[in-house]
């Protein structure tokens, strides 16, 4: 049998093995109940400030990660203002070990837009200097490239705009990402823009991207074509005041601002014309005249005649036809031929009260009604004699932004509804009430009116087949020292489509055209923004939903006999 033998001492220290065991796990246990509650306060602190802190303030800790100003986007989403951190590149001038002749060479490769002057001044200026905001990062690696250890690179908030001079004057300019916009949508909806809880939010203006595109490469083709001083261009939405585009040329880019302080608008690229720029619109204010003469019972039949034989003799001054016909002529004959004599005949008819209450109602005395803070005033006559009565319903003697004129064609079209133009992109529930101009009636016979002046009028060249255009010409000479210039010609062609059902309200203009080979010389706006019309309305009527149809068109069977017909009174 084994003989088992028991060192003295060796239970107590089997036993002393096992407290320690139970010590180290009783130790561990607490270490792990100690993280677990540890882990508890960091998540419910997380959750308090995620949550409870966020909803107490309003705007939270997490608006540190919002962009300081909101981008905005055209109706479709497509990005037009944003901000973003971007490359500048600055110099330090003492820290330089390269020759600043040599480095101005070499930057001015890389930056062909900024003159080695100007490059040199800074090269060898005395403090810090900013050589170029906004950066490409491939025009950082270049000059990286060029190991010079006094050029710095900072990474800054900027305000960027990725479509360039793309609707310039509509969106403006934010100097800084996080102050205060210059100018158009970046001024006019400050408030929005950097509002702490909507900044995260893209703010949706009108503007489509597309259509604005199209409108600016044609104005700026027939400005070249005809050696204009500069040329503009509306698209409104007729039914709810939505500026579709709206341009003005000369343009300029938001990204590489100059200074242009103390320049007037004529002459300043920042200068939006369609807003800030006033002029006598000439013969386009015909049908609007028109059309109050027929509200107010002066005008009750298309046939009724106007004696246009002669030039009319008023308070000594004479008011003639471009073009006259010399008989008497009906009223379609006034609008397809543009007569001074006949628009100022029914204008006497009708009164100076009546017309003053018309460019009222279509606001002719205020502002243009936008959200922009750069607006010309209008030029309203102080006197509303016999003769200013007689000269307004054609165009002269009052002034007013082609916005302006815009809006009251859409009001002439869309059922006799004036509505403010706003670059808002709005919602079915947000188009404004607006007021009543004309009657339903009296808008009807005008979109025959204006459809038979593309047809059969001055306004031929805009007939974009199967489209439908409606519109009047206008062609003023500018004043300038009290008399009219009959060099300096500005012309205007305001139109809508598709006339059986009209969708949107097009205006081009040309700023002092010179005639070409193609209008044999001619710089009326039959010639010159009439044709801009029909291919702005070929590009953009099929993004807008439009298409081509000629089997529809307004029915202007009635009024095409009475053209051309002359019997004796």
């Amino acid at each position: 049998m084994a003989t088992i033998i028991v060192q003295p001492g060796g239970a107590r220290a089997g036993k002393q093995r096992v407290d320690l065991t139970a010590v180290a796990h009783n130790r561990l246990m607490l270490l792990l109940i100690l993280f677990m509650a540890i882990t508890a306060v960091v998540i419910l602190r997380l959750t308090w400030v995620g949550i409870f802190a966020h909803g107490a303030s309003g705007s939270g800790d997490a608006s540190g990660f919002l962009p300081a100003r909101a981008d905005i986007v055209d109706r479709n989403g497509v990005p037009l203002a944003r901000t973003m951190d971007a490359y500048s590149i600055a110099v330090r001038p003492s820290k330089l070990i390269g020759e600043p002749a040599e480095l101005s060479r070499k930057l001015h490769e890389i930056f062909p837009d900024e003159p080695e002057a100007a490059f040199y001044k800074k090269l060898t200026g005395k403090g810090w200097a900013y050589l170029r905001r906004r950066a490409l990062p491939e025009e950082v690696a270049a000059v990286n490239a060029l190991g010079e250890i006094g050029i710095e690179f900072p990474r800054e908030k900027e305000r960027l705009y990725p479509q360039r001079s793309l609707a310039a004057h509509v969106l403006g300019f934010a100097p800084n990402a996080d102050g205060q916009g210059g100018m158009g949508v970046e001024a006019a909806f400050n408030e929005r823009l950097t509002d702490s809880a909507l900044r995260g939010q893209p703010f949706a203006i009108s503007i489509d991207s597309r259509v604005q595109g199209a409108l600016e490469s044609e104005l700026y083709a027939q400005m070249v074509a005809q050696n204009a001083k500069g040329a503009g261009g509306i698209i409104m939405d007729a039914n709810t005041g939505e500026l579709i585009a709206m341009a003005s040329i000369p343009v300029f880019d938001p990204n590489k601002l100059q200074n242009y302080a103390g320049k007037k608008c004529s002459e300043s690229p920042l200068c939006n014309h369609m807003v800030q720029a006033r002029y006598e619109l000439g013969s386009t204010f015909k049908p609007l005249s028109i059309a109050a003469a027929m509200d107010r019972g002066v005008v009750t039949s298309m046939a009724k005649r106007y004696d246009a034989t002669a030039p009319l003799a008023v308070a000594g001054f004479r008011i003639k036809d471009d073009h006259s016909l010399g008989r008497w002529i009906n009223v379609p004959e006034i609008l397809v031929h543009s007569s001074n004599i006949g628009t100022a005949r029914i204008a006497d008819e009708m009164g100076a009260a009546p017309m003053q209450e018309l460019f009222r109602n279509l606001q002719f005395d205020q502002r243009a009604p936008i959200e922009l803070k750069e607006r010309a005033k209008s030029l309203w006559p102080y006197n509303w004699g016999r003769i200013t009565t007689m000269t307004v319903s054609y165009g002269h003697g009052i002034a007013v932004t082609p916005l302006h004129l815009a809006s009251a064609y859409a009001a002439l079209v869309n059922g006799g509804i004036w509505r403010p133009a706003t670059l808002r992109k709005l919602h079915a529930n947000e188009v404004p009430e607006g007021h009543r101009v004309f009657s339903a009636a009296t808008s009807a016979r005008m979109r025959q009116l204006l459809r038979m002046i593309v047809a059969a009028g001055t306004g031929r060249s805009a007939d974009a087949k199967g489209f439908r255009v409606g519109g009047k010409t206008g062609s003023a000479e500018k004043p300038e020292e009290g008399r009219y210039n009959k060099s300096s010609l500005v012309t205007t062609f305001a139109s809508a489509f598709p006339m059986d059902n009209p969708r949107y309200v097009v205006l081009t203009m040309m700023d002092e055209p010179k005639g070409n080979a193609q209008t044999f010389g001619l710089r009326t706006a039959a010639w010159t923004a009439a044709p801009v019309v029909k291919r702005v309305v070929e590009r953009t009527a099929p993004m807008l939903g439009v298409l081509p149809d000629e089997r529809r068109d307004v029915d202007i069977s009635d009024l095409m006999p009475l053209l051309g017909q002359k019997e004796k009174h």
